[in-house]
């Protein structure tokens, strides 16, 4: 039976840690800011950027929300952005996604300054992570990162099969791993055989967003498998990408969900917010 990856008891050493860092920069005279914008009454945006602020309270990051009603205009947004990027107490910014349909998502994420993109979605950012040369990684690909160092995962030399192709996970995840020196194939929903490429992997990185897609008897027996997918199936129930169960008969670890890398996500903005603080201080 697989060893279950407890991401919240990770996430918490490493919230240890930033708090403790947070409080020696403070120190110095440099205070770690985060604005927050949250445009609409999305829930699940609103439970997330709820998430975000108590995780900064706790670090000692000072964070400031800014709240606009769904029917802002892009322009407004962007003047917004603007005045953030000009804040000298502000180190990162995140603009919640998804927004409403009348405002840009690209032309808002490309008015952030790089240098406080703290979700690392900024073309600059890609780039920089593309060429080896990261500015600031995406949260949840980096908190996939951590997680598997944190449990002496060595990549080096690997099969991992990335499932998604998303510009939020599934393509910054796979560019890692190959700095990490492992071989990468980045798998998708009209993949086919995806059961063949699935069973040659030594690590399973799942991000399709698609619920219980990948089948247990898929994974090579001592696999590690990362379940980044969050789907709600019925009413309340939350499921991963992969069939848990079956998986963690195969696996020799396995990441659950709720619980698994979710908890990593936020973790990591909060060190990319500190990283970006150090950066001012200097």
């Amino acid at each position: 039976m697989a060893q279950i990856i407890d991401g919240k008891a990770l996430a918490g050493e490493i919230r240890a840690e930033i708090a403790q860092q947070t409080q020696e920069l403070i120190a110095t005279g440099v205070t770690p800011g985060l604005a927050v914008v949250l445009v609409g009454e999305d829930p699940a945006s609103r439970v997330y950027v709820t998430m975000k602020e108590k995780a900064c309270a706790a670090a000692g990051i000072y964070s400031v929300e800014h709240k606009l009603p769904a029917d802002t205009s892009e322009l407004e947004l962007l003047q917004l952005v603007e005045r953030l990027n000009q804040d000298e107490r502000i180190d990162g910014i995140l603009v919640q996604l998804p927004l409403p349909d009348q405002i840009d998502e690209a032309k808002i994420l490309e008015a952030i300054s790089p240098a406080k993109d703290v979700d690392g979605f900024h073309p600059f950012n890609v780039g920089r992570l593309v060429t080896g040369n990261p500015l600031f990684k995406p949260c949840t690909p980096y908190g996939v990162m951590v997680m598997l160092q944190r449990i002496g995962v060595d990549l080096k030399g690997k099969n991992v099969v990335v499932v998604g192709r998303s510009n939020i996970v599934g393509k910054p995840v796979a560019l890692m791993c190959l700095a990490e020196h492992a071989t990468v194939t980045i798998c998708h929903s009209r993949t086919q055989d995806l059961a063949t490429k699935v069973a040659a992997a030594d690590v399973v990185i799942a991000a399709v967003g698609r619920p219980e897609m990948i089948k247990g008897d898929w994974i090579k027996p001592g696999a590690v498998v990362i379940d980044v997918g969050v789907n709600r199936v019925g009413d309340k129930k939350l499921v991963g990408d992969v069939d848990f169960a079956g998986a963690a008969e195969r696996a020799s670890a396995i990441t659950p969900v709720p619980g698994g890398v979710g908890p990593m996500t936020i973790a990591m903005l909060l060190h990319n917010t500190l990283e970006s603080a150090r950066r001012r201080a200097v």
